[in-house]
């Protein structure tokens, strides 16, 4: 992807990786175990096939995609995610239940699968354990 925002911050920086149009659907796909360029474009509805294209020879250029050639010809490539978009799974998650919250119209929810009640996001400080709410957060500039 090209670099879009020359801003010294963790959301610009992430944006010119997954925030182009497309993108987090890319990946949320293959991640549902759509892994080639004819499941992701059926599975894709109204995507573009140069855009398709792009986006995934980008995501492999940006280690967010492994591409692994299984037909020689003509040549076709299944796609698997990486370690640094497998972490993406609690922005999805932030998303549905964001969407559930202030769509007019939600198409999912986020539930616990042993009890069906509703999900919500909890910060917990990974140094002494305890759960936090945004107030109790900043962020902070780490030291160059």
């Amino acid at each position: 992807m090209k670099k879009q925002y020359d801003i010294e911050c963790n959301i610009a920086q992430t944006l010119n990786l997954i925030g182009d149009k497309w993108t987090l659907l890319i990946l949320h796909a293959i991640q549902s175990g759509y892994t080639t360029y004819k499941e992701l474009q059926e599975n894709l509805p109204g995507i573009p096939t140069n855009l398709l294209s792009n986006r995934l020879k980008t995501l492999c250029e940006d280690d967010l995609l492994k591409c692994e050639l299984y037909s020689q010809h003509p040549p076709r490539y299944q796609y698997s995610l990486t370690d640094k978009s497998k972490d993406l799974d609690d922005i999805y998650n932030a998303l549905i239940i964001w969407g559930d919250r202030h769509l007019s119209r939600s198409y999912k929810c986020l539930k616990h699968k042993d009890c069906d009640g509703q999900i919500q996001i909890v910060y917990v400080c990974q140094k002494c354990g305890k759960q936090l709410t945004k107030d109790e957060l900043i962020v902070h500039n780490h030291s160059n």
